[in-house]
């Protein structure tokens, strides 16, 4: 399937594993969707409690699995919209997980 006129290809999984990763997949996904008239769901903000020492559990693991589950979802309203796409001008909400 193609994408609509002005669209560029659907970007693809990647592996989040720096800040710098994580900021630059959103801004790839949010282009994407801004390109395709979609909206998506706010992506996850980076912690800023991190003590530092290499917790069990630390905040930054946390980060990283939103961050993942907000790509996976992203990457899902993407192609739904590919799939279904919605009338010229016709409003398509927010798109997220359930």
């Amino acid at each position: 399937m193609t994408a609509p006129s002005g669209a560029t290809a659907l970007p693809t999984l990647q592996p989040l594993t720096s800040l710098r990763a994580a900021r630059d997949c959103f801004d790839t996904l949010l282009a994407a969707a801004t390109a395709r008239g979609i909206s998506l769901r706010t992506p996850p903000d980076a912690p800023t409690t991190c003590c530092g020492r290499g917790c069990n559990g630390c905040v930054w693991e946390g980060f990283f699995a939103a961050a993942m589950y907000w790509q996976e979802c992203a990457l899902q309203a993407l192609a739904d919209t590919e799939a279904h796409p919605t009338s010229p001008g016709a409003p398509s909400g927010i798109q997220s997980c359930a």
